[in-house]
C-alpha cells in the first residue's frame, strides 16, 4: 500500500506543485484548500504525513494542527510564507515535525518528506529497550521517558533530541548531527531553537546530567 499524504494548502497552483512532485515518488495524495475541508478529511480517513500550510481560510493551519494533536502523532511538516521565530517556536510546541518556509523548492520538500517519514518508521521498528539514569528510566519502545516511574510530559522534539544524546551517551554530539537527526534534511534551525528545546528539556528532566560544550553541542554524561 502506498504512503498517503494529505497537502493542505490554499494557493492552488502551489497545491498542484506539490502533489505533482510527491506523486512522482509514488505517494498517494489527498489534497485541500482550506483548514475546515481538511478537518473533515482527518476524521474519515488515515494518512502517513501531512503537508500543512499555516495561513489557512475558515481554521489556520496552527488551529488544525492542534486540534489533530489531541487524537493523533501523524508527522506534519508546516509549509508558511510566515518567516517568524514565534511562530516557528510556536508550531514545534505542537509537535511539528518540520517547517518549510516559501519560497521553497518542491525537491527539496520532497526530501523532507522523505526524511521524516525515514525517521517515523525507524521509531516504530525501535526494539523493546530502556536505559536507566538513577531514578530517570528512557524507554525507546514507547518512546517516553519517566522519573521515579511518572511520565514526563516531553514533546516529541523534545523526546527525540534525549533519546539521540541517550543513544550516544558519554559522547559529543554536535548541533548538526541534531539537525539532521530530529529535524531532517537541510533544515534551517537556528541556535536558539534549539537552546529553547534543550532549556524545557532541562526543566522538565533536571536529573538527567546534560553538559553543553560550548561552540560545539552537547553531551549526556554517564550517571555518577
Amino acid at each position: 500500500m502506498n504512503t498517503k499524504i494529505l497537502v493542505v494548502e490554499d494557493d492552488t497552483m502551489t497545491n498542484q506543485v506539490i502533489s505533482d512532485f510527491l506523486e512522482e515518488k509514488d505517494y498517494e495524495v489527498v489534497s485541500a484548500s482550506d483548514g475546515e475541508e481538511a478537518w473533515q478529511i482527518v476524521q474519515k480517513e488515515t494518512f502517513d504525513l501531512i503537508i500543512l500550510d499555516i495561513m489557512l481560510p475558515n481554521i489556520s493551519g496552527l488551529e488544525l494542527l492542534e486540534r489533530i494533536r489531541q487524537t493523533s502523532d501523524v508527522p506534519v511538516i508546516m509549509l508558511t510564507a510566515i518567516d517568524q521565530e514565534h511562530t516557528q517556536l510556536l508550531s514545534f510546541k505542537q509537535k511539528v515535525d518540520d517547517y518549510v518556509i516559501k519560497p521553497f523548492s518542491p525537491t527539496i520538500l520532497v526530501k523532507r518528506v522523505q526524511a521524516v517519514l525515514r525517521r517515523t518508521k525507524q521509531g516504530a521498528n525501535t526494539p523493546n529497550l530502556e536505559v536507566y539514569y538513577g531514578d530517570v528510566r528512557i524507554n525507546f519502545d514507547a518512546a517516553m521517558i519517566f522519573y521515579k516511574d511518572e511520565r514526563v510530559p516531553l514533546t516529541k522534539i523534545e523526546y527525540r533530541i534525549v533519546e539521540y544524546l541517550a543513544k550516544n551517551k558519554g559522547r559529543t554530539v554536535t548541533r548538526e548531527q541534531l539537525i539532521e537527526t530530529i529535524w531532517g534534511y537541510e533544515f534551517t534551525a537556528n541556535d536558539r531553537v534549539i537552546d529553547s528545546h534543550m532549556k524545557n528539556i532541562r526543566k522538565k528532566v533536571p536529573h538527567l546530567n546534560i553538559e553543553t560544550i560550548k561552540g560545539i553541542g552537547y553531551i549526556l554524561e554517564e550517571k555518577r
